[in-house]
């Protein structure tokens, strides 16, 4: 019986020598190229050049090694088929059982500040995958090694077994398939990116495990979070777990947008989120007196939420946090102070994130559907009171108009039907994800109580009816933002008139669903 024989390609080079050593004392002929075979050389062991084996140089700069039919023919070969035995003797060829390669490093080269377009193309590995997808389609009959990971469990089935077994095959064989299409992936979206091209025709997203989690929504249900190999070092994806249990998804869900909320603000922020909403949001001259605001927007609500902020926690505001039970605080930074006073509760989540005070610029979102994706470019843009329309008899005062934009800024994170009531830098009130407009009015103007009087009221799309604005003008608001654009806006003009309120248009509407 013929040796059996392992081709060796890697650019990363963790454990390849360990590896190779194992295999050649399992009596394995190595085969190898380029940088991998020096480094497997230089080590001692014995190891063949790809030249031999197909009686070419190496060409190109490299391009050019492994794309031959003295490679691929040892790897797609099905052992004991006459016609493909008697091809191989005809044209010299022998068996490959074992090929190890990872691919040029793509990912690593375009995520460099300043990688020029020809950089990013020379990355693009060629050889390497198609020796990856010939091993996987014959993994019947040859093991294909693709993550470091999995050379522990390789050697000790062929020590124990004398070769892999074919469930495990099948296994590496899939991670094969994962791996090159998430590599294609990530060229296609690179060249789609470098054309603009935010909507193409052939949609080919590719995400990287982040961790399992222990269930989904509810706890019959099975989850896992997954990041973009890309992701903004502001994302989410990215904060490190400084203290408590594992996140949930419910959890993952709600920091996220709690983050894309506090992001809408450059002073001093805090928002706390409830499933998906917003339920306070304060913002001030400093972290204490925001956390304050958003602590007093809602006091009931916060129980059991998620934190966001912008400044780094300190040990003045982590004392009033620690004294209601909160779930999660992302922030950029927790002084040492700070830590010791949040981490006395075992069971909240500290997360931190400097990035995460400067803004997302990633462009589009997605939303899976039965048997599709939705795709998006994401509700983003500088809001300028300037680009607004003052439409009634009496124009906001200056205090007014910090209170609308406040307010809009909010309006927007709020599951519509939206309406949000609030003074400068903090929500009174807010009604979220109503089938009717005045329904989410009267739970906003309600939750506000005695602190409406001389106050604003945001809402994310149009009043279809003046009947909203007739409850606001009598529970006390005095100015409201809104898009605009309904065939009876002008109804709602002549309330507003009436009782002396001022009212914006934006010309844009927030609808989240």
């Amino acid at each position: 019986m013929s040796k059996k024989r392992a081709l060796l390609s890697v650019s990363d080079k963790a454990g390849i020598v360990e590896f190779a050593t194992l295999l050649a004392d399992l009596g394995y002929e190595l085969i190898s190229t380029g940088g991998t075979k020096k480094t497997i050389f230089d080590a001692g062991i014995p190891v063949k050049d790809i030249s031999e084996i197909t009686e070419f140089p190496e060409m190109m700069d490299g391009r050019v090694k492994t794309l031959h039919p003295k490679v691929h023919g040892g790897l797609l070969s099905i052992r004991g088929d006459a016609d493909h035995t008697k091809a191989m003797q005809d044209n010299d060829i022998e068996y490959i059982d074992l090929v190890c390669v990872n691919l040029y490093p793509f990912k690593e080269t375009i995520s460099k500040p300043g990688v020029t377009y020809q950089d990013a193309i020379e990355n693009i590995d060629i050889g390497g995958p198609s020796m990856l997808r010939s091993a996987a389609k014959n993994h019947a009959f040859v093991t294909v090694v693709t993550d470091p990971l999995d050379y522990n469990v390789v050697i000790e089935e062929i020590k124990n077994n004398g070769d892999t077994t074919l469930e495990t095959r099948k296994r590496l064989a899939l991670k094969v398939f994962q791996t090159t299409a998430a590599y294609d992936a990530l060229i296609a979206d690179y060249f789609a990116r470098t054309l603009g091209d935010v909507f193409p025709d052939k949609l080919t997203l590719t995400f990287e495990k982040q961790q399992p989690l222990r269930y989904g929504e509810n706890p019959h249900q099975d989850a896992a979070f997954y990041r973009t190999p890309l992701a903004e070092s502001n994302a989410l994806a990215f904060a490190q777990q400084l203290h408590g249990k594992e996140l949930s998804y419910n959890n993952i869900q709600d920091t996220n947008a709690a983050v894309n909320i506090m992001l809408e603000y450059s002073e001093p922020a805090v928002v706390a989120v409830k499933h998906m909403n917003p339920c306070g949001v304060g913002t001030g001259k400093d972290l204490f007196q925001a956390w304050t605001k958003a602590f007093e927007a809602d006091p009931t609500s916060i129980f059991g939420g998620i934190i966001a902020t912008n400044q780094t926690v300190d040990a003045k505001t982590a004392e009033e946090m620690g004294k209601i039970f909160l779930e999660v605080i992302i922030a950029p930074d927790f002084t040492e102070e700070a830590r010791a006073i949040l981490e006395a509760k075992k069971n909240i989540r500290l997360l931190a994130n400097p990035a995460i005070q400067s803004e997302f610029d990633n462009a589009y979102t997605t939303t899976a559907v039965n048997g599709g994706l939705l795709l998006q470019t994401k509700d983003r843009g500088e809001i300028n009171f300037a680009d607004f329309d003052v439409v009634t008899e009496r124009a906001p005062t200056e205090e007014e108009k910090e209170a609308l934009v406040f307010a809009w800024k909010v309006v927007k994170h709020v599951k519509s039907n939206a309406i949000v009531v609030a003074k400068e830098g903090q929500t009174l009130g807010i009604g979220a994800g109503q089938m009717n407009r005045v329904g989410a009015a009267r739970i906003a103007l309600e939750q506000a109580g005695a602190k409406v009087e001389g106050n604003v009221m945001a809402s994310d799309a149009f009043f279809p009816m003046a009947d909203t604005l007739e409850l606001a003008a009598k529970a006390g608001i005095k100015a409201i933002i809104q898009p605009g654009g309904s065939i009876k806006d002008q109804d709602s003009i002549d309330v507003a008139n009436k009782y002396g309120i001022t009212m914006v248009f934006t010309k844009k509407r927030h609808f989240k669903h």
